[in-house]
């Protein structure tokens, strides 16, 4: 219904206007009549002076919904009316109401607005957007009334001011004619006054869309109440001001929102709806005694085998159980995967399939990310010069998941952001006299290429991929996915494609080919769509998931903490005095979360011995990839996050003593033949000894003064 009709159907409807401050003190008297008493101590004692008004709970009743009609299509009006009447209201302790102010909640669905949808029939109306802070200015104050004085005659000069950033000043005495005024900010009336920006939910946009943005104005006591990658509805009118080219004003406008209150939502996966028919069908489904194999299946089911990894991302996706200890300290419960691999091995088009699925996803790659795109900075505005903090990519994935394709690409002083992000779940911002903490309590699914085009087993994946030691050891899983020729695999791989290519040109001739001989069901067997189509239904899947991570929180049985317990120990007891360490307290952490994801993902609030043998074969194959020493077959945990085993660290400690000793008794450093006749003697053949001086020599432990001559760096 456009603005004019709505006009006339108003009224007809309601003839004349039904609000009043009479009314409104009627309404607040009779419903609000605690609140009304709290309001006076407030002004007597200190506190908010904001009185909110349930409309659906309240206002759409009252007086059969007028009231709430006339407040939707005529704002300025009837909030005026409001306040007014509040001021006019009766509370215990008699004092006057009149500096405090009516706000509104819980609007009706009819006035919630997309971001993308609003148009100029809303200009002027009261609505409710709902999205995620992207953007905040400072807390300043804005001047409303602006008091100067004349300089000629000393005549004071109250100018009321709009909301442009300029100040608007007398343009002459109307005492003395004088055109020369001195601003009195003591004398002028200032509120507190913050604008922030709004954009939509990254979840909600289909494929190529650009979330859209709208900047919302808010003073007194709502400024100061939201962060960077908060999800809220803001209730307020709709403003619209042409653009400006210079001093011209354009017929195009800019739509603002007039805050009047907002909504912060703290219900994660609050914006999925399931009913109670959705609900019978998930509960159905954690029944499903295969019901692992099903989310596996349907989880990129064109992609070609990789049940590995597609089970640990459904455990990414279901996630551990987040914790708050007593004394404060934050446990994460989101699982962060990685996945390493050659070229060509569908890594960028798991995470695209991820994107899709997730409940709440941001996608983004690595070549074309900065610090501030991945997580949060601090701008300057420019709208009126204030310093703005801004949320990235991972603060506003906080709850879901962050999809980074290409982590590798990402230049070092960037991916430095993602250390804290990872394992204390926050991004910290100082800048520009802002210092503020943004949650990002998201997981993190990675995807990286090696250094040289392809990954070589028998070189540590340190080495091969461009991430710090302390970055990679943040990982819960990492996963090689390699490309090698196998006859009976690339069969199946093969067949696997052409299918799914026959399958998709079958489509599209019955999607483009409207009088198309063959009915659907003739043209494409059942049996040929098991494989590509889903197990379960994408958006079934989602709300599977947003059920799990809002209602179940298993907690550990003894069996499981038994088995847990023993697997951790019969590691780390492989580890004798001065021998490598096969895992950390990381690794334990990690077989936890991803047990608390397993029993999440049966809607289970006990966590069994079947969970924990589940995850423990999945790090077990995750290790197996990337830690294993090739030179003594055991799990190193240092040789998969430094690329330096235990064996090579103690070769590198013999080849620091002997160039040691020898350059005590050459001047020109120690030499090269000398170094390797020493190693061959301490049991490290010439071919190794070269090697290790080569890396030394990278790592900066070394420096060659002159070809063929060594000598320790001084550190």
């Amino acid at each position: 219904m456009n603005s004019t009709k709505h006009g006339i159907y108003l009224k007809q409807k309601l003839g004349v206007m039904l609000s009043s401050p009479q009314i409104w003190k009627e309404f607040f008297e009779t419903y609000y009549r605690d609140e009304l008493n709290r309001l006076a101590d407030a002004v007597e004692f200190g506190g908010d002076l904001s009185l909110y008004v349930d409309f659906l709970r309240d206002l759409s009743i009252y007086r059969e919904g007028r009231l709430g009609e006339e407040l939707l299509s005529r704002p300025d009006v009837v909030l005026n009316h409001a306040n007014e009447g509040l001021a006019l209201t009766e509370n215990i302790h008699d004092v006057s109401l009149e500096n405090c102010r009516v706000r509104f909640l819980n609007l009706p669905a009819s006035r919630r607005v997309l971001i993308r949808d609003l148009r100029s029939e809303h200009i002027s109306k009261f609505v409710a957007i709902e999205g995620i802070v992207r953007k905040v200015t400072e807390v300043r104050p804005r001047v409303v009334v602006a008091a100067f004085t004349c300089t000629k005659c000393g005549k004071l000069v109250n100018v009321a001011q709009d909301e442009e950033a300029t100040l608007k000043q007398p343009y002459e005495c109307p005492a003395c004619k004088n055109k020369r005024f001195v601003f009195l900010p003591d004398e002028s009336v200032s509120v507190d006054s913050q604008r922030i920006r709004i954009q939509e939910y990254p979840e909600n946009l289909r494929g190529g869309e650009q979330p859209q943005q709208i900047d919302v104005m808010l003073e007194d006591d709502l400024t100061g109440k939201v962060n960077p990658g908060d999800r809220v509805i803001v209730n307020g009118i709709v403003r619209a001001k042409p653009r400006k080219v210079g001093s011209k004003h354009l017929q195009h406008m800019d739509l603002h929102v007039e805050g009047n209150s907002i909504e912060i939502l703290q219900q994660e996966y609050e914006e999925f709806e399931i009913t109670e028919e959705d609900k019978k069908r998930i509960l159905e489904l954690a029944e499903d005694d295969k019901i692992f194999d099903r989310v596996i299946s349907s989880i990129a089911p064109s992609i070609y085998g990789h049940e590995n990894i597609k089970l640990a991302i459904a455990l990414q996706l279901f996630g551990g159980v987040p914790k708050k200890l007593p004394d404060g300290t934050e446990i994460r419960g989101d699982i962060h995967v990685l996945l390493v691999g050659d070229p060509g091995v569908a890594k960028s088009q798991i995470l695209r399939y991820v994107h899709r699925i997730a409940p709440r996803s941001v996608y983004t790659t690595g070549k074309g990310t900065t610090t501030a795109g991945l997580t949060a900075t601090a701008t300057r505005d420019e709208f009126d010069g204030r310093w703005t903090l801004e949320a990235g990519a991972l603060v506003l994935a906080d709850k879901g998941i962050a999809l980074v394709d290409e982590i590798d690409k990402m230049r070092s002083e960037d991916r430095s952001a993602l250390h804290e992000a990872m394992e204390q779940q926050t991004v910290s911002v100082a800048k520009a006299g802002i210092n503020a903490v943004l949650r990002a309590r998201c997981a993190l699914l990675g995807a990286a290429n090696p250094k040289y085009g392809r990954f070589d087993r028998y070189t540590p994946i340190a080495e091969q991929i461009d991430l710090s030691p302390t970055l990679l050891s943040r990982f819960d899983l990492i996963f090689v996915l390699t490309d090698d020729p196998d006859e009976m695999r690339d069969r199946m791989l093969a067949e696997h494609i052409l299918r799914t290519h026959e399958i998709g040109e079958k489509f599209e001739k019955l999607r483009n080919i409207a009088s198309v001989e063959y009915t659907r069901d003739e043209l494409i067997k059942e049996s040929e769509l098991a494989e590509i189509i889903p197990s379960i239904d994408p958006e079934l899947l989602r709300k599977y998931i947003a059920y799990a991570k809002r209602t179940v929180f298993p907690v550990l049985s003894e069996e499981a903490k038994e088995r847990i317990t023993e697997f951790y120990l019969s590691l780390r007891s492989r580890a004798k005095e001065n021998s490598a360490v096969p895992v950390t307290a990381r690794q334990l952490e990690a077989l936890i979360r991803l047990a608390e994801a397993s029993a999440r993902l049966r809607l289970s609030d006990v966590v069994e011995r079947e969970d924990v043998d589940r995850v423990i074969e999945i790090i077990k194959r995750s290790l197996e990839q990337i830690a294993v020493d090739p030179e003594t077959g055991e799990i190193d945990i240092d040789y998969a996050f430094t690329g330096t085993s235990k064996s090579q660290r103690d070769r590198i400690m013999i080849l620091k003593r002997i160039i040691e000793e020898l350059e005590t008794t050459h001047d020109k450093g120690a030499p090269e033949e000398e170094i390797i006749r020493a190693a061959e003697e301490e049991g490290i053949n010439e071919r190794k000894a070269k090697e290790l001086l080569k890396k030394m020599r990278e790592m900066g432990d070394i420096y060659s003064p002159r070809d063929g001559y060594y000598r320790l760096a001084v550190k």
